[in-house]
């Protein structure tokens, strides 16, 4: 397993939120809190695995940074997840 990197039952969690495009609140560990729509997975330059989430513009955020992710969006499938 690559050092800090996210369990794969959590990897599950953030792939149905982008399939069902559900509105999240992350929590960063750097204690960001950003609010979006989950949009996809996609590998960055330096080959980490990132959320990418639209909140007026398209960001992208890596998963080893990811604290906690809350669902928004009303009858999801899950609540939140914890990255800790």
């Amino acid at each position: 397993m690559i050092e800090n990197a996210i369990t794969c039952e959590q990897h599950d969690f953030v792939e149905v939120a982008c399939m069902y495009h559900y509105r999240l609140r992350l929590v960063l560990k750097n204690k960001l809190i950003i609010e979006g729509t989950a949009i996809d997975i996609v590998n960055s330059p330096e080959k980490q695995e990132c959320l990418v989430i639209d909140n007026d513009s398209r960001m992208q955020i890596e998963l080893t940074q990811l604290v906690s992710m809350e669902v928004l969006t009303p009858n999801a499938k899950f609540r939140e997840v914890i990255f800790e």
